[in-house]
């Protein structure tokens, strides 16, 4: 481990590699005559959504991608849902759906993720693709949790053999990362809010993923010295001057003085979800179209 701390896991650096090779694989779709397409619903003004899905619209934008975003209105109905997803399910210029959660209160996010063509289903969250991950058997995989294994990757952290801990079991980050790290033959323990005593778990693990929106709730001694701490959250938090800041489910400077690789919020997992989002829209384009990669 560094005699200064843990190294930093760059996601933003990784992210741009990431979709720097997606481009490279659109492009060779596009001289193939294929012209990948990603269609992306928004329902409502929630702001934090707005902005999501501007910063998706932008970077699908860039690496190629026709882009459509469907604008609906918070009073849409479940129905009008329904039916817009039923026809860019039909639509075969579309490879990709994003429907972005979460929905305005009264609709059934459930209900329309289970409608979506799975080939299209780029956010890897129909029980077709969740089926298949847990299988491991090739599928669209939810772009966050694959983002993390994208970075223990490019930066050399093995996986097999491990103990992992993921803290936090959402069906977006914590029950399909425990699937991924367990098809990479980790030893995975789930914590949750019924685990007695989390931070003894914890401090077994060798990789360690947090995902449970609470701020900095991992402290220092929770982290067993020289582990890979991934940290998923992302929470605003008020400040002395009002403005607020962003911190993770992790204290980055205990955690940085205790870890072996850490990752930082923001800068760490959090762009990486959009780079895997870009990844998965070209997989479903070469898939959809008969072919095994792009």
């Amino acid at each position: 481990m560094d005699t200064e701390g843990a190294r930093i896991i760059d996601g933003k650096s990784i992210a741009a590699a990431v979709r720097g090779e997606v481009a490279q694989r659109v492009a060779e779709l596009v001289a193939r005559g294929i012209q990948p397409g990603l269609d992306v619903v928004l329902v409502g003004d929630d702001p934090a959504s707005q902005v999501y899905v501007r910063n998706k619209d932008r970077a699908a934008t860039r690496a190629g991608f026709r882009v459509r975003t469907h604008r609906l209105s918070a009073v849409t109905s479940q129905a009008e849902l329904e039916a817009l997803v039923d026809r860019l399910n039909a639509d075969d210029e579309v490879d990709g759906i994003l429907v972005q959660l979460p929905l305005p209160r009264g609709l059934d996010s459930d209900a329309v993720v289970r409608r979506l063509d799975p080939a299209k289903d780029v956010d890897g969250l129909h029980p077709f693709n969740v089926a298949r991950l847990w299988m491991d058997r090739p599928g669209l995989v939810p772009c966050t949790p694959a983002g993390c294994i994208e970075m223990l990757d490019r930066s050399g952290i093995e996986i097999a053999g491990k103990r992992a801990v993921v803290l936090g079991r959402s069906l977006l980050v914590g029950k399909p990362i425990a699937a991924l790290l367990l098809a990479r033959n980790a030893t995975v323990t789930i914590c949750h809010s019924r685990t007695p005593d989390p931070a003894a778990v914890c401090r077994e693990a060798q990789i360690l993923v947090a995902a449970v929106g609470r701020p900095e709730l991992v402290r220092g001694d929770w982290i067993a010295p020289g582990a890979t701490v991934l940290d998923v959250g992302i929470n605003r938090v008020e400040t002395a001057d009002g403005a607020g800041r962003l911190v993770g489910d992790v204290h980055f400077e205990e955690a940085h003085a205790r870890a072996g690789w850490v990752t930082p919020v923001p800068g760490g997992v959090g762009p990486m979800t959009i780079a895997m989002l870009l990844s998965n829209t070209a997989t479903a384009a070469a898939n959809r179209r008969g072919r095994t990669s792009a």
